[in-house]
């Protein structure tokens, strides 16, 4: 049986504050359509897609709630699910979750090609600080704005349209940490989403990092943790200068090998395509990275005993 499926990248470019809503939707209707007309049945968005990145600032009451979605779909991004729904065309989005219970996340979700929800994730890693930063102009309020995810790091099993695929989802920080991927890894993981904002550089005169070290970090990390278990990556930025604050791009698609096989050349709205053969993950997965005949897990032990460094104490000199 061949299990091949075609998916998009639909980077996106700066989404400033004063955009609506409903021009962001059209921006993204249109990146729809475009994956769709080149044949693909999935198509990735970035983190925190429908809106700008909002942790850059301080905000309270009404002016922070405006930017979560309460429940998924609502009225104000519907368009975005029937017109999917009729294109037959799948998706992943991250945005803002205000839960019932007032709990918030940074969540995204896995849109099959018949409009249902197929799988939830809150992002784990949250990058950032509670309190803000004195005198600094811009801000990352993550942990002030969102709470930890407490969906662990699923993976869901997709039907027969996107050949039954075995599929996981992280959000721009959780690409960085190796345990993502690897607990992805162990459950069979063949294809993982992402969505990130990722910045630029230091948009408060730090000058240690530029856009293009930060590109090859974000690309790196893609690339190494697909080799290393065996699977598929599709990596979508949203990029360019937001508010003021530069976001990077480098929106790519990476094979089980960790090769990219396809990557955005600009930081606006662009469509990258790729032809997703799953069976590529057997070679990795079978013999290098068979985590069955090879891991060690009780060696591993201070991963998750652990999340600070114990360096070894200093010997007296003799």
């Amino acid at each position: 049986m061949v299990r091949v499926l075609r998916a998009a990248a639909a980077q996106m470019g700066p989404t400033q504050k004063a955009d609506s809503r409903e021009h962001t939707l059209g921006r993204m209707l249109n990146l729809l359509e475009e994956a769709a007309g080149r044949g693909a049945s999935l198509v990735v968005f970035p983190e925190l897609a429908f809106t700008t990145f909002f942790p850059r600032w301080l905000l309270e009451g009404s002016a922070l709630d405006q930017y979560f979605e309460r429940s998924i779909p609502n009225p104000a991004i519907a368009k975005l699910f029937d017109r999917a729904r009729a294109l037959r065309v799948g998706f992943y989005v991250g945005y803002a979750e205000l839960t019932p219970d007032r709990r918030r996340y940074n969540c995204a979700i896995l849109v099959d090609r018949d409009g249902e929800i197929l799988g939830r994730y809150r992002k784990v890693h949250l990058p950032g600080s509670v309190e803000p930063r004195p005198g600094a102009r811009y801000q990352q309020l993550e942990k002030r704005y969102f709470d930890y995810g407490d969906l662990g790091f699923p993976a869901f099993r997709a039907g027969s349209a996107w050949a039954h695929a075995i599929m996981g989802m992280m959000i721009c920080n959780d690409r960085r940490w190796p345990e993502s991927w690897r607990v992805l890894g162990l459950q069979g993981v063949e294809l993982v989403c992402i969505g990130y904002n990722s910045a630029a550089y230091d948009p408060n005169g730090g000058s240690t990092e530029d856009a293009a070290l930060r590109t090859f970090h974000s690309t790196l990390v893609t690339q190494a943790n697909a080799y290393m278990n065996a699977t598929w990556a599709i990596s979508v930025a949203k990029a360019g200068e937001e508010d003021g604050s530069g976001l990077i791009g480098g929106s790519c698609i990476v094979d089980p090998n960790g090769r990219i096989v396809a990557q955005a050349k600009t930081l606006a709205d662009e469509v990258i395509v790729a032809d997703v053969d799953l069976d590529l993950c057997r070679q990795g997965k079978d013999k290098m990275f068979n985590f069955a005949a090879h891991r060690r897990p009780e060696q591993y032990r201070v991963i998750t005993e652990r999340a600070g460094v114990v360096a070894p104490a200093v010997l007296d000199a003799d």
